[in-house]
């Protein structure tokens, strides 16, 4: 299966998540630009360069195919109110893109909803971890 996915890791580029409540989005990683910003419990905004290694990229790359990513929908939104967390999470290559929206409410496919919140768990303490080793 890792092997037919159309996407390839030699043509891998970066990886871009996007977190907060409804479309609010005040956490964001870009792997290509190094650049992690978030609010922190006093709602200052922390701004920092986070490198993921290729081990890690590679790693995340797999585990969306693990989860079968590539075939999920655009949009998964449950939630139009706004106070549910909401996730973008986007893989790009050099010929192909895939970008999808959950909501943490979504319920329409609970599995589907399970194994997405799951790989933008995954991918967030990858760069969490980053950000640690490198302060």
């Amino acid at each position: 299966m890792i092997k037919n996915a159309p996407y390839k890791f030699s043509e891998f580029e970066s990886i871009t998540l996007k977190a907060g409540l409804g479309g609010d989005f005040d956490k964001t990683f870009n792997s290509k630009t190094a650049r992690y910003q978030y609010l922190n419990s006093n709602d200052s905004l922390i701004k920092q360069r986070v490198k993921l290694s290729k081990d890690d990229l590679l790693f995340l790359h797999r585990k969306a195919a693990e989860l079968g990513f590539w075939d999920w929908p655009e949009q998964m939104i449950g939630d139009e109110s706004g106070k549910s967390p909401r996730y973008m999470l986007e893989y790009d290559y050099q010929r192909k893109k895939k970008i999808i929206y959950i909501d943490g409410a979504y319920d329409d496919n609970i599995k589907l909803r399970d194994a997405a919140l799951e790989l933008i768990k995954t991918v967030n303490t990858a760069v969490e971890d980053a950000a640690d080793q490198q302060n």
